[in-house]
């Protein structure tokens, strides 16, 4: 699982040899700027639409050894060889256009300063920031802003040719959501992603995959988690994803680099893990699968560690397929150290919940807790990048073997560093909620992300014979557990017992931070994202939204969170806390009792009564409101490039980092580096 914030939001490594130069590789050192001072790091990179590109550093990077250096410069070159797995995903015509775009881009050589070209230069940069020609958040197809006919002249310009209906589907209403999650229809019919074949149904995929019972029921297999499922003869078959099958030639260069990773592993432990993950790529097993989770959760020493495959099932809209994503970690040891309480403390957590007694877990097992420093990021983490992430998903490894929690310390750093503070100042209630945010709000969104993972996703227990989340809530299963993981944390974040713990200095005013924080977004300014009219879709987005005005409506009698029209402007003020926590524990329980015991109609009434629609007009006051910032919605990242030398005999002697000169040179390199699957397949 992972956390996405509003204003927190990453793909990475190039290469270069310095002794011996390889000739393919000369051509990306002649696109770098000189290496960026540590003193003068430049976060902002540009901005253009509803987006802004940052860069991030690598602390500690020169305190690892050659050997971790090698085994970190090889996952993230892993990573980097699936990337356009995740294109792919995104849509069947995702790869076709972006070569025809980046061909245009690069060949053309006509007039560059005409509002026509700006315009098809933002829509291609908003392209590679969403893989794909549909919004990385809002999942509505992106609207070029230049003309049919100003394409196709460049079209011809630069004897680019774009088969007739990937043409087409830029401008017409085809395919118009990557993910339809709205009730009442078919979602796999009307959604564009690419995890299902032409005229495959919900009915189709409820009844291949209601067929399929697991070896062991106890530790049911993630069916459909690495597959296409079509129809062939009227028949429905899965492609899976594996070496010799669908994306066997990403994958084949996948298990080259994760093998050459193998080799420098840091220990036993971790070399297991990843033969077992280099075994599921060429076989592609479920049960492999669930044997390289278990390995990979047990391997907590070391310092480097990684997140690698088909993963989270946000972009399918049953929640059975996962997308590609890498996300490649040096341990951050100090601040590992002071959050590890949490680890050590998940019992308390679990006991002192307000949890049924029968949805508790007797012995939360095994969750590890980290601060790290992403060193790369691929796939479906990048360029949009979670801030937070708990793995595995199975809720029956969570349960016997424990999970692992990472903080990403340096993107939240990069965000913060990149920040204003005008937006907050035109949403904030009064003076003292802007000083509380002002103060307190970095701790408090720290430690909420590290609740949310470490606690959060961790705590509660299925009743006996209720099947997973994902067959019994289908496509509310995702929303229903980030909020569920949210309120753990918003639950204990005002609690004195972070302050016994060491974790704050304050746990009053820490809390009272996260929850006006959490109220001010999930009301009010998370809807700059949307478009007037929009239901909110996204599974973050909703579960903010659920959360908060189920708190707003539960609370209405006693004036708990107060709605303020001042000048004409709506806020929210929070008048007591501590009644508020006793709601947000209420939701707890029952949501908790949701998932536990399955009940799809509770989820249902849950999230469409309170996750989904819009009030209109406070949406198009906080639009307005918004006009007067620059400052983009939502942020993504460049990845730094990780540059090896090496020696007469070919040997890596050492690797530097440096950071790409702009956004358009990172994906242009990534394009022409990590260009191994046919444009349709």
């Amino acid at each position: 699982m992972k956390l996405n914030k509003l204003l927190f939001f990453i793909a990475i490594v190039f290469t270069m040899i310095a002794c011996k130069k390889d000739p393919n590789v000369q051509d990306q050192i002649n696109q770098q700027e000189q290496e960026i001072a540590q003193d003068k790091f430049e976060y902002e990179v540009e901005q253009f639409a509803d987006l802004k590109i940052l860069r991030y550093q690598i602390p500690g990077w020169d305190n690892l050894t050659l050997k971790e250096q090698k085994l970190v410069y090889y996952l993230v070159q892993a990573g980097l060889s699936g990337r356009d797995i995740m294109w792919d995903q995104n849509y069947r015509y995702n790869l076709t256009i972006r070569k025809a775009l980046e061909k245009v881009y690069t060949t053309y050589e006509g007039d560059k300063n005409s509002e026509d070209w700006k315009a098809f230069e933002t829509y291609l940069k908003r392209v590679w920031f969403s893989n794909g020609i549909h919004h990385h958040y809002s999942n509505d197809k992106i609207k070029p802003e230049f003309s049919q006919d100003y394409f196709s002249s460049l079209l011809a310009a630069t004897s680019t040719e774009l088969p007739k209906e990937a043409y087409e589907v830029i401008f017409n209403n085809e395919d118009a959501k990557k993910v339809n999650q709205a009730k009442g229809v078919d979602n796999v019919a009307l959604s564009a992603v690419n995890f299902y074949g032409p005229k495959v149904t919900n009915a189709d995929v409820a009844s291949f995959y209601g067929k399929m019972k697991s070896p062991n029921p106890d530790k049911p297999l993630s069916y459909g988690l690495n597959s296409q499922l079509v129809k062939e003869n009227g028949k429905l078959k899965e492609r899976v994803y594996k070496s010799g099958g669908l994306y066997g030639v990403a994958i084949d260069e996948i298990i080259k680099w994760l093998e050459k990773a193998k080799e420098v592993a840091e220990n036993q432990a971790q070399g297991d893990a990843i033969g077992l993950l280099i075994e599921y790529y060429k076989t592609g097993d479920l049960q492999t699968w669930d044997d390289y989770n278990v390995a990979w959760t047990a391997a907590t020493e070391g310092n480097i560690d990684y997140i690698n495959s088909f993963i989270e099932v946000y972009n399918d809209p049953l929640g059975y397929r996962g997308s590609y994503e890498t996300i490649v970690q040096i341990k951050d040891f100090d601040m590992s150290k002071k959050m590890a309480v949490l680890s050590e403390n998940a019992q308390w957590f679990e006991d002192n919940s307000p949890l049924m007694d029968e949805h508790k877990k007797d012995s939360v097992v095994g969750v590890s807790y980290k601060v790290v420093a992403v060193a790369g990021e691929a796939g479906d983490a990048s360029p949009s990048t979670p801030i937070g992430v708990n793995l595995p998903n199975a809720n029956w490894i969570r349960a016997a073997v424990g999970s692992k929690s990472v903080s990403l310390g340096n993107i939240i750093e990069a965000y913060n560093n990149a920040g204003g503070s005008g937006r907050l100042k035109e949403f904030v209630h009064d003076e003292e909620e802007f000083e509380l945010e002002e103060k307190y709000g970095q701790v408090a969104d720290k430690l909420h992300t590290a609740l949310h993972e470490v606690v959060g996703h961790a705590s509660g227990q299925l009743n006996p014979g209720v099947g997973e989340t994902k067959e019994t809530l289908k496509n509310y299963a995702s929303t229903m557990e980030e909020g569920r993981a949210d309120l753990v944390g918003l639950y204990y974040l005002m609690d004195p017992k972070l302050q016994e713990l060491g974790l704050v200095e304050d746990w009053e005013k820490v809390g009272k931070a996260a929850y006006d924080g959490y109220i001010r977004n999930g009301l009010m300014t998370q809807l700059i994202r949307l478009n007037l009219g929009d239901d909110v879709e996204e599974a973050h987005m909703r579960n903010r939204q659920w959360v908060s005005a189920w708190a707003f409506e539960q609370g209405a009698k006693d004036n708990v969170i107060e709605k303020v029209t001042r000048d004409g402007k709506t806020y929210y003020n929070i008048n007591d806390y501590q009644k508020l926590r006793e709601i947000f524990g209420r939701l707890l329980r029952e949501t908790q009792r949701i998932k536990s015991e399955g009940d799809y109609k509770a989820a249902e009434a849950l999230v469409e009564g309170y996750g989904v629609k819009v009030d209109q007009a406070t949406h198009a006051e906080v639009l307005k409101r918004n006009e007067q910032f620059t400052s983009a919605p939502y942020s993504g990242f460049v990845n730094p490039v990780l540059v090896p030398e090496m020696d007469e005999n070919g040997e890596i002697t050492k690797i530097m980092v440096t950071q790409p000169k702009d956004f358009a040179t990172q994906m242009l390199e990534y394009s022409k580096k990590y260009n191994f699957l046919p444009e349709v397949n």
